[in-house]
């Protein structure tokens, strides 16, 4: 994996930058990460994402193998997504938390779909990936 140890560990002249997939085939592409923090953009591959169909700028920052980023929608309903994790090997560990204000609620037969509110116990969605160096 060019630019990152195997042990993963990583000194000043190791870089954070290039092209990383998940296990779904989401791409992080980092641009930037000079003195610690982070820019670039994130696109997923799941078609039932908030996300889904467009390509997201993302700030964040990293220390040592630690990385952070998030990145927003930009229309309405706003949804934020937040990643933080750790370099292990060649695999970057994830740990990711999504909060959004609303959503579409399925319709009953016959009714027109409905965007409703979400109540804080139903607006935020958490789970973890892997990501691994593509270039």
């Amino acid at each position: 994996m060019a630019g990152i140890l195997h042990s993963g560990v990583m000194n000043a002249s190791e870089k954070w930058t290039g092209i990383w997939t998940n296990e779904y085939g989401s791409r992080l592409h980092i641009t930037d990460d000079t003195g610690g923090r982070i820019e670039g953009t994130f696109t997923t591959a799941l078609g039932d994402s908030a996300f889904a169909g467009s390509t997201f700028p993302i700030i964040g920052l990293s220390k040592g193998k630690g990385l952070h980023f998030a990145f927003a929608t930009t229309d309405e309903p706003s949804t934020i997504a937040s990643f933080t994790g750790l370099l292990r090997g060649d695999a970057l560990h994830m740990a990711w938390h999504v909060v959004s204000d609303r959503a579409v609620k399925p319709p009953n037969p016959q009714a027109e779909p409905t965007e409703i509110e979400l109540p804080w116990a139903h607006a935020v969605l958490a789970n973890t990936d892997t990501f691994r160096r593509q270039s």
